[in-house]
């Protein structure tokens, strides 16, 4: 089946950090930058254009961005704190953000990176520091580990997407329901 991003986390570091496919379940996890191919695909799907950038060390970059946001992300869906070490590290990727890219404006502070690889790490650190992480949320199914923002109205969304997951959970209760099988 070929690889379509779906972009649903409602910040660019989340729809990175959502490029591992079924991320809670190690039989069918499934890296979708692994290869070129894939790589290609949700770069151009978030209108990132990597020209002249050596495609195996981008990779790298956006794998270990990628990781590390989840480290110090996952722990807040559940409402713990983040490892000293995984602090750490995200400290890294926003040192590095900054070294590698140009201040543009000092009201507000603007950088600006030439890079694909700077864009994604200037974009994780921006994440943590301007979104609300009270609306953070990881896909209620047991699998996926998908994060995202709920900006719903209420703050209720539950789901990555309603159409996916909520709706095998919902096929899975009717089922339930139906068949007399236990919950």
């Amino acid at each position: 089946m070929e690889y379509r991003p779906e972009l649903i986390g409602g910040h660019l570091a989340l729809d990175l950090v959502n490029t591992v496919a079924w991320r809670l379940d190690v039989r069918r996890r499934i890296d979708r930058i692994a290869d070129p191919v894939g790589l290609r695909r949700w770069l151009t799907a978030t209108g990132l254009d990597p020209a002249g950038e050596d495609p195996g060390d981008l990779r790298r970059t956006l794998v270990r961005c990628r990781e590390t946001a989840y480290a110090v992300l996952r722990p807040l869906t559940a409402g713990d704190e983040p490892r000293a070490a995984d602090l750490a590290v995200l400290r890294e990727v926003a040192e590095d953000a900054v070294r590698n890219a140009t201040l543009v404006s000092a009201r507000p502070l603007t950088w600006r990176a030439g890079t694909v690889a700077g864009q994604v790490r200037l974009a994780v650190w921006r994440f943590f520091e301007d979104e609300d992480l009270h609306r953070l949320r990881q896909c209620a199914d047991n699998d996926c580990g998908w994060l995202f923002l709920d900006r719903s109205k209420n703050g209720s969304r539950r789901w990555c997407s309603s159409a996916d997951c909520g709706n095998r959970a919902r096929a899975r209760r009717h089922y339930q329901r139906h068949s007399g099988a236990p919950a």
